[in-house]
């Protein structure tokens, strides 16, 4: 067995080992199946993780809402943590609305992410293993029925250092639960009842001019409002008014604050409305539907996959790897042209062998993404060794690609040898051949079906990998059905150099880019230059050994080879983990914190807001990419005069780390907003809104 098939062999037991592991985690039912998931691959002492609770309900049964509505019950979860470890409040995605028999329930079906913020405490050993459980309770139903499920949950949580990448399997889909999930905004709002009816008016921050195509309101009281019956929305160039009928407990008035969430087409917001009158601008420029038109999201990704699949296994026709072979066949068509119906079957059956081809390619992904996404499948970005590593792979294909070396010469004799075949085996040959022929060349074309492979469902993943081997079979489909066409076929020529030398310039330019990333990361390009260096060498000794063989330049190679992987191996080895700073955390202008410069902000009566945050803290991330990055919060800022200071704990500081202390918080994120008129400063939420931020902004800056 040669190495490479060891070695794969190793990958997959190990693999479908963690997978059995992983798998032992999720608790089953036969209504729902759930598991405690975590967002990132691993947490970081002192900063906040995210974990969710997945699950996956049965057809014709679902579960609830924070509010079940006219019937039903919310999920619960009971945590179990260890010493220093803190739950927060679930994070809930928006539900579906479903009525029946004259009642209203919010519901969830299929599958759901319920993301809760985990406090992580600082001085955690790296490399450590720490077992959190949850003892959850489901109501599931179904039209007919209701049944309690009771399972405990349980994960591990590594502690490493560095950023930490999103897990492949639950990651990305629980960071888009964390940054869609309704939060509170700067929105003023109202509440009272006339004639039986609830009238909320919300006015002011994200409504402003707002144009929904349809508006809806969840209540988050249980019997507030009358769930079942039909939402009345006027929309006003300050806001939205929604009319419904009062429930239990607002028929005889409003005397509790209303709390809920404003649903739209352009976002969803939580809200206060507490007793009042009418709000002006939240009517006047006529109604809103309450029906959220279906959106199926992943079959709209698909079809935009499946356009670039298409296209990109078109473009693999021009490439030098495939173009040979493809013509070879062509030319051999030619001596029986004479023969239509033979054409047309050499035709479906080089396609099928292309199809087949590239289905196993696709089953074997998929495969491999179950195995891999219970051991954190995909490239680590963050990960300077691996982001040092795609820089020289990106590297060695552009040289291939600028002709300085060649690769994948054996294979294309092989394809050419199988083009030459007669028959539908040698058809259906051929086209197996020329995907096996096409691997030199695919690298810029089969990232957006590796992609879909990765996020999409595996039918759909599947259909955009054939659709890849639907454009490279389509020329010569098109041949073989139209003879005449044959004699237009373009020869190989200088003109597929050229072509190929263009292509190169996108693989340099990756391989810079790496390289950038690299050194934002590590403050440090040394190590990688040196192995680009060693490489570039190295591969043009391998290119100069195929022109001209010679034993020296073969001894060369070798001693190149063994120079370039000790220079990679150091490389990795001497890389730091822990991510550099990066300066400013958000498109606020910032300076770096300390105590004096908060006492001299104060002292010039501004408002001062502080953000401890650090480069490995994914909450903090979030916090800065949707609350902190807005033109409404710089707007906010510039108009109060707000200084905002970022205090970096990316690297281990004291004085960082004795501030976090004295306001009770063992890591970051923590957002501190001081005001002038106060002595002690407003400690916001750890999951940020920009409506939180300006709301605490606009409060500090009042004298």
């Amino acid at each position: 067995m040669t190495s490479p098939l060891r070695l794969l062999l190793i990958v997959w037991l190990v693999a479908l080992t963690l997978c059995g592991q992983a798998m032992a985690a999720e608790q089953k039912d036969p209504r729902i199946e759930a598991e405690l998931v975590p967002m990132s691959q691993w947490v970081v002492p002192g900063s906040t993780a995210i974990l969710a609770i997945r699950q996956k309900i049965s057809p014709q049964w679902h579960t609830y809402w924070r509010n079940p509505g006219d019937s039903g019950g919310a999920t619960e979860a009971q945590w179990d943590l260890p010493a220093g470890f803190k739950a927060g409040d679930f994070l809930w995605p928006l539900p579906e609305r479903k009525p029946l028999m004259g009642l209203m329930s919010y519901v969830y079906s299929d599958q759901v992410y319920l993301p809760v913020p985990i406090e992580v405490p600082a001085g955690l050993t790296t490399g450590e293993k720490y077992s959190v459980s949850a003892n959850v309770l489901f109501l599931v139903c179904s039209d007919e029925m209701c049944v309690p499920v009771n399972m405990t949950l349980s994960t591990d949580l590594l502690v490493g250092e560095g950023a930490a990448p999103l897990t492949a399997r639950h990651g990305r889909a629980i960071e888009n639960v964390v940054t869609g999930a309704p939060r509170a905004a700067e929105i003023d709002a109202a509440a009272r009842v006339e004639n039986g009816q609830l009238i909320i008016n919300a006015a002011g921050g994200p409504l402003v001019g707002l144009k929904p195509r349809w508006a809806y309101f969840y209540a988050h009281g249980q019997t507030v409002l009358d769930h079942a019956a039909k939402q009345k929305v006027e929309l006003g160039p300050q806001g939205l008014t929604f009319s419904v009928p009062a429930g239990r407990a607002t028929r005889e008035g409003v005397t509790e604050p209303v709390t809920g969430t404003i649903s739209t087409d352009a976002g969803a917001w939580e809200i206060t409305a507490s007793s009042g009158a009418a709000l002006a601008g939240t009517t006047g420029d006529g109604s809103v539907s309450t029906d959220a038109p279906d959106k199926d999201q992943a079959t709209v990704g698909f079809w935009q996959a499946a356009v670039f699949a298409l296209l990109g296994g078109l473009i693999l026709n021009l490439m030098p790897c495939v173009f040979p072979v493809l013509a070879m066949k062509a030319a051999a068509l030619t001596r029986s042209a004479h023969d239509p119906v033979q054409l047309r079957h050499d035709g479906f059956a080089f396609t099928a062998g292309v199809l087949v081809s590239f289905g196993a390619l696709a089953g074997g992904l998929l495969a491999l993404r179950a195995l891999g996404q219970s051991i954190g499948w995909g490239f680590q970005l963050q990960s300077p060794a691996v982001v040092g590593a795609l820089a020289l792979l990106m590297l060695a294909v552009a040289m291939n690609l600028s002709g300085i070396f060649s690769f994948g010469g054996r294979l294309q004799q092989l394809g050419g040898i199988g083009a030459q075949r007669s028959g539908l085996f040698g058809a259906f040959l051929t086209g197996v051949l020329a995907v096996v022929v096409a691997a030199p060349c695919t690298a810029p074309f089969m990232a957006v079906a590796t992609g879909a492979a990765l996020v999409l469902s595996w039918p759909l993943a599947l259909a955009v990998f054939l659709l890849l081997g639907v454009g490279l079979a389509l020329p010569y489909l098109v041949l073989s059905l139209s003879p005449r066409l044959l004699r237009g076929l373009p020869k190989p020529g200088p003109w597929m150099e050229r072509l190929r030398n263009i292509l190169a310039l996108p693989m340099y330019a990756t391989a810079v880019w790496l390289a950038w990333v690299f050194v934002r990361q590590t403050n440090s390009i040394v190590w990688l230059a040196v192995a680009a260096v060693l490489l570039a060498v190295m591969l043009w000794l391998v290119g100069r050994a195929q022109i001209k063989p010679n034993a020296r330049i073969w001894v060369g190679t070798a001693a190149a080879f063994a120079v370039a992987f000790v220079g990679a191996g150091v490389m990795a080895l001497r890389t730091p983990v822990t991510v550099a700073a990066q300066g400013s955390h958000s498109a606020l202008p910032s300076n770096p914190w300390s105590n004096e410069v908060v006492q001299a902000g104060l002292s010039q009566g501004k408002p001062v807001v502080v953000n401890f945050t650090a480069d490995w803290c994914v909450t903090c991330k979030i916090n800065e990419r949707t609350a902190l990055a807005s033109e409404r919060t710089a707007k906010a800022f510039a108009d109060t005069g707000t200084i905002y200071l970022v205090g970096d704990w990316t690297r281990s500081d004291p004085a960082i780390t004795a501030e976090l202390q004295r306001h009770g918080r063992s890591g970051v994120p923590l957002y501190l907003v001081y005001s002038p008129n106060a002595a002690q400063p407003v400690v916001l939420p750890q999951i940020l809104t920009e409506g939180v931020v300006i709301k605490a902004v606009k409060n500090a800056a009042r004298p």
